[in-house]
């Protein structure tokens, strides 16, 4: 492949407001002329799902490493550690630093501990299904309190601070696009948020200290490798990354699953008999998570472009997804197409620890809502979310 020049203007117009129903024909145009497209000298959009796999899984590509903060231009409450760098989550991350800060979090955040979640996330869904009405919008009623129960839950939020928690994280949220995405308006409420966010989790991880109790957060204040913990400024960092990953996404996969369930005719009956390859189909088709970043750490070449050192590959994963590549006829939503290949949780070392967890939710919510509301229908046309990196309903009005 050679080197193809692509307009910027053409690529951010990918993201505008009347494409956001559905923008996969503009990937798809995209990724057929561009799967590796140069924007500037040192920026590129990866479409192609064998170039996006590359990016992802290749060790020429990272992050880049963590900034110095002078005193005078940190934020309140900015975790920083010794030496003034900011502390990152291990999402974001090169080795060792990463490597180092994942095991510790993967000691505390086991299969076991998400799996025994599986019986009160029936009870959480059962009640929530109880509780709407004939008509009601699933998005309210179901996709985005459930997902915030159970992170709250599993991290040891008391119930009185879990509505707060919600709106900490939905703000946070809303400033994970890039920034030729981002809009003013979301700065500010996301960094507010940010802060009292910190200030809480270290005012609680201090309480766990002394008085651990069954959740994650006591073994995550404790947790050691050879001698090796988690400072204050990595376990606070490590919550915020728990809470967007395991609440704003989730309530997108549910979200983006029903609907697309709703306008396939045996959809709900497949999610009832076979939630599991419901759930990959969904991850696959309608992808929560659309967007993400890697910094060439070395020059290297992708698809045979020449990739400098220091550029960034922004990756459509939601294009990707969709590569002919990846499955036959990936247009089409298939309730019953056998696991194709998909980079809704990424593929590497980064590939996303919580994974497991939105999946039993996902699986979950998905057979009991087909079970309990066999004749569920769209009652309305529903809004999106005006954002990007996280793709999901506003809402989604349905009737029984």
């Amino acid at each position: 492949m050679t080197q193809v020049a692509a307009e910027p203007q053409e690529f951010f117009a990918l993201f505008g407001a009347d494409r956001r129903p559905d923008p996969y024909p503009h990937y798809a145009r995209w990724r057929e002329r561009w799967p590796v497209a140069a924007l500037a000298p040192q920026m590129f959009a990866v479409s192609g799902l064998a170039e996006a796999t590359q990016v992802l899984r290749d060790p020429a590509f990272g992050h880049p490493e963590p900034e110095y903060l002078d005193p005078a231009d940190r934020l309140p409450d900015q975790p920083v550690d010794e030496s003034g760098r900011v502390v990152r989550a291990f999402l974001s991350l090169n080795p060792p630093d990463h490597t180092r800060l994942r095991r510790l979090v993967a000691k505390a955040f086991t299969p076991r501990m998400v799996e025994r979640l599986a019986p009160r996330i029936e009870e959480l869904t059962a009640s929530l299904l109880d509780s709407a009405g004939d008509a009601f919008d699933l998005m309210t009623s179901l996709a985005k309190p459930l997902p915030v129960e159970v992170i709250a839950e599993l991290l040891g939020v008391p119930l009185d601070d879990r509505e707060q928690f919600a709106a900490w994280s939905h703000a946070m949220a809303r400033a994970l696009d890039p920034p030729f995405l981002q809009r003013p308006e979301t700065i500010e409420p996301a960094v507010k948020a940010r802060q009292s966010f910190v200030g809480y989790f270290r005012e609680l991880a201090t309480r766990r200290r002394s008085e651990p109790g069954e959740d994650l957060l006591s073994p995550l204040v404790a947790v050691s490798d050879a001698g090796d913990v988690l400072t204050e400024g990595e376990l606070l960092v490590t919550l915020t990354l728990l809470l967007i990953a395991g609440h704003e996404t989730t309530t997108n996969l549910i979200g983006n699953g029903v609907l697309a369930l709703l306008h396939h005719p045996d959809g709900l009956r497949a999610a009832a008999d076979a939630p599991d390859r419901v759930v990959e189909e969904v991850l696959r088709y309608d992808s929560p998570v659309q967007l993400t970043a890697r910094t060439a750490l070395r020059d290297t070449t992708l698809a045979e472009v020449p990739i400098p050192a220091g550029s960034q590959a922004i990756v459509l994963l939601g294009a990707a997804n969709r590569d002919p590549a990846a499955s036959p006829d990936p247009d089409e939503f298939d309730p019953s197409r056998p696991a194709a290949r998909h980079l809704a949780f990424g593929q590497g070392i980064h590939f996303c620890l919580g994974a497991p967890l939105a999946r039993l939710e996902g699986r979950i919510v998905l057979r009991e809502l087909a079970r309990r509301l066999p004749d569920l229908r769209l009652a309305g046309t529903p809004e999106w979310n005006p954002t990007t990196t996280l793709r999901g309903l506003a809402t989604l009005p349905v009737a029984r």
